[in-house]
């Protein structure tokens, strides 16, 4: 059942060094707040798995908290590359990264197979493609019922997926609506859930086929308003265009990167004193 705790709680317990740990959140609802707490307690060699893997896992990445990367897709969304995860691939910067590239179609039913506990994903998406040139994962696998040869290959389960939702009732059941990725998915692959949310709320309220996760599927649930900024939540904020576009000059050199790292994230006591720093108009009355 989920427990609600603080932010710093969360990630103290439930994630360790060299666990694999997917942060899922399609164009909004990414959990940057998360994220920022990882760096913080500074954990180590982690397999980070993102379908989008954008700005939070470059500061995971440039931090040195990651080991391993599997994605489908990595940039900086409209703005260009993630210069972070560039370095660290080509110059082992701040330290070697493997990646496993996988297309989306793939990173989706690896998702969707871990949750149903079976040990790999069979789809068509591979055909014609030369994907496993570069990934030695992706085989085929003779359908016993008509003969297609298909692409196979292993679910996705993680030690610990990490979302960002709406809200969240007292007793830990969450709600998320708007764009939805693969969160839910994640989640039910994983071992453990942590979920940040907007608010704490004493009803969902929730529409009929809205996105409920119940509390059984939560092992821990923290309000942490504007959790998923710079990117947008659905009914709560807007997306900071700004941030991404300014990212791509804090993060292309690795000094101006560190003394950003530093200031904003390493020496700040929470997300609210990082939010408080980059000057958001919202946070004094959010916070307050």
């Amino acid at each position: 059942m989920a427990e609600w705790v603080s932010l710093a709680e969360a990630i103290a317990a439930g994630v360790r060094d060299g666990d694999t740990v997917a942060m899922e959140g399609f164009t909004h609802l990414i959990p940057f707040a998360a994220g920022h707490e990882i760096i913080r307690q500074k954990r180590r060699d982690l397999s980070l798995i993102r379908m989008t893997p954008d700005l939070i896992y470059d500061q995971l990445i440039g931090a040195g908290c990651a080991k391993k990367l599997t994605f489908s897709w990595g940039g900086n969304p409209g703005v260009g590359s993630l210069h972070r995860f560039r370095d660290a691939v080509e110059n082992d910067w701040p330290a070697p990264l493997e990646i496993e590239e996988r297309s989306h179609s793939d990173l989706a039913n690896a998702y969707v197979t871990g949750a149903a506990n079976l040990p790999f994903a069979v789809l068509r998406g591979y055909t014609g493609s030369d994907f496993a040139r570069v990934n030695d994962r992706i085989r085929s696998i003779t359908c016993p019922f008509t003969g297609e040869v298909l692409a196979a290959t292993p679910s996705v389960r993680p030690d610990v997926a990490i979302i960002h939702a709406q809200k969240a009732d007292w007793k830990g059941n969450v709600l998320l609506w708007g764009i939805i990725g693969v969160q839910k998915e994640a989640v039910l692959a994983a071992k453990t859930a942590i979920i940040t949310v907007e608010e704490r709320v004493r009803s969902l309220d929730a529409a009929p086929n809205a996105c409920v996760l119940p509390s059984w599927v939560v092992t821990a649930v923290c309000e942490v308003p504007r959790g998923a900024s710079p990117s947008y939540a659905h009914g709560y904020y807007e997306r900071d265009n700004l941030f991404y576009r300014t990212w791509d000059q804090i993060s292309r050199e690795r000094d101006r990167f560190m003394c950003w790292l530093n200031q904003h994230v390493l020496e700040t006591r929470d997300f609210s004193e990082y939010l408080k720093l980059q000057g958001d108009p919202h946070v004094q009355a959010v916070y307050q």
